[in-house]
């Protein structure tokens, strides 16, 4: 007759999953209205719809090809998705994206 501890048996472990809030932003009605947002409104009265979310991408992808191009030069490649997110997020809160 083997005797031993039933302590490993009487242990039970529950997985509690956690959400984690989101980091993304999204454009459109939820974008914050800032020093910049009167421009872009006029800008979008007076461009249209269409033509002012051509030059919008084209500034940020050209603000994006920047930021690598600084960070490849810095030596510091690892940091161009947060300093792209930090730029996002500078983006919308001066109100460049409403």
């Amino acid at each position: 007759m083997v005797t031993g501890s039933t302590f490993v048996i009487a242990q039970r472990f529950q997985i509690i999953h956690t959400s984690r809030p989101s980091t993304s932003l999204s454009m459109g009605s939820s974008a914050k209205f800032g020093i910049f947002s009167p421009a872009v409104y006029v800008a979008k009265i007076v461009l249209g719809q269409d033509k002012l979310n051509k030059i919008r991408g084209k500034a940020i992808s050209l603000h994006s090809e920047a930021i690598g191009d600084f960070c490849l030069w810095a030596g510091a490649y690892h940091l161009r998705t947060k300093l792209i997110k930090k730029a996002k997020t500078n983006g919308d809160t001066l109100g460049f994206l409403v």
